[in-house]
């Protein structure tokens, strides 16, 4: 490109479009993985050599039964030896951004079943920490020996520690603001008076000379004290679809436990019910309580969920499952009816992840729907409003994607 100065001299300037086709070229080629059809005639070198090795281990063809080596020689081979899957694991940390590693990981315990390798503590301690791993490791707990049980231990309150730092302050907060709401009184102090509920009950009394309304009757927020004001039952589906629930599920459950306002119980149930509340104090402990995988039978953890219901009213009953249900349909839609019916408050999760929502039996959900207790996925973030709303006794914010 040639360009003319103010003071009348011409520059000649190299124009960056080769430069652009360069750079495509280039990631077509990592995409495609050099095969002999892929087209582009592109070379890597260096750091792309490298960086195309490690996808080739995971992603290239041939033997898909093993991690290969990562160097540019796509035909180099390796078992899936420890050594050669940490060397692996160390490649993919320093050449791409830890969203990237933590998919990567996923998709190499799916696709080359190194679930194993995570029994060694040096695996362990070579991967990338994410929910999905903690999922993994949780199903392996029972399989899992004494000499790896530390360490993993280790790397499931790293990301539990992470997990509750960033909701745990908002989650507290939040909930406190609703159960401050739920208790409102009709003679509040002038800083605690619902304004917006104040106009709306007075809009009678709207003086069109003066512009503004007198309100007769004050509407206003009670404070929350320190006795028990809601009961809330957190009934986790623990089949294998649902790992990652389990996991956040399970954080959420020790913030609340942690609120003196609000009595917590948390229940795992697969085709077995077992209560963990007296665990909630550390989500860790919680988590390697459960037990992922097996049948599932909703029916029977709703009936047990159902005869530790003290105060009706006051109860919030969150039912975290993909629906599928192993034991008596008919049965399951009764209790939620009768819950409902007695004043307890129903949510039904599909998810509590930041996946959306995983494969669910869809009439299962439109059967709930038709109760009055819409399923839908929830992300954790999403979560303490879903709660607020549901102490409140108000309209749950339900995502545009839900099911209706």
């Amino acid at each position: 490109m040639t360009t003319t100065g103010t003071n009348g001299t011409t520059t000649t300037t190299t124009t960056t479009v080769d430069d652009a086709a360069d750079e495509r070229l280039r990631r077509w080629r990592l995409v495609l993985g050099g095969a002999s059809a892929d087209g582009t005639g592109r070379q890597l070198t260096g750091q792309d050599a490298a960086m195309d090795g490690a996808l080739t281990a995971l992603y290239g063809g041939g033997d898909t039964g093993t991690v290969r080596k990562s160097t540019g020689n796509r035909s180099a081979g390796l078992g899936a030896s420890a050594p050669s899957v940490a060397r692996w694991l160390g490649d993919i940390r320093t050449y791409f951004p830890s969203s990237v590693v933590q998919v990567m990981q996923r998709d190499a315990i799916q696709r080359l079943g190194l679930s194993a390798l995570l029994l060694e503590p040096e695996m362990l301690e070579a991967v990338e920490a994410d929910v999905h791993l903690v999922g993994t490791l949780l199903s392996l707990n029972k399989a899992m020996p004494e000499t790896t049980k530390e360490t993993a231990r280790a790397v499931v309150r790293k990301v539990v520690a992470e997990i509750e730092k960033r909701l745990a302050t908002r989650t507290r907060a939040t909930l406190t603001g609703a159960l401050d709401r739920s208790a409102r009184i009709n003679r509040p102090r002038h800083r605690d008076i619902d304004w917006d509920r104040t106009i709306r009950a007075n809009l009678k009394n709207y003086l069109p000379e003066y512009g503004t309304v007198v309100p007769e009757r004050l509407i206003g927020y009670g404070r929350a004290s320190q006795s028990v004001k809601k009961e809330v039952v957190l009934c986790i589906d623990q089949s294998g679809s649902m790992a990652a629930s389990v996991v956040y599920a399970s954080v959420f459950g020790a913030v609340l436990a942690s609120m003196r306002s609000i009595s917590t119980r948390l229940v795992v149930f697969d085709t077995a019910v077992v209560d963990l509340t007296d665990q909630l104090d550390d989500p860790v402990d919680v988590l390697f309580g459960t037990q992922l995988g097996g049948g599932t039978d909703i029916n029977r953890a709703l009936a047990y969920c159902q005869s530790r219901i003290t105060r009706p009213a006051d109860t919030v009953v969150v039912l975290i499952s993909d629906l599928y249900e192993g034991g008596i349909r008919d049965e399951m839609l009764k209790r939620v009816a009768a819950m409902k019916a007695s004043g307890t408050q129903f949510v039904a999760l599909l998810a509590l992840s930041d996946e959306g929502a995983p494969a669910y039996d869809r009439d299962h959900a439109a059967a709930l729907a038709a109760l009055g207790a819409p399923a839908f996925a929830c992300t954790p973030d999403l979560f303490p409003e879903v709660m607020a709303a549901a102490i409140e006794k108000r309209p749950l914010p339900i995502p545009d994607t839900a099911t209706p």
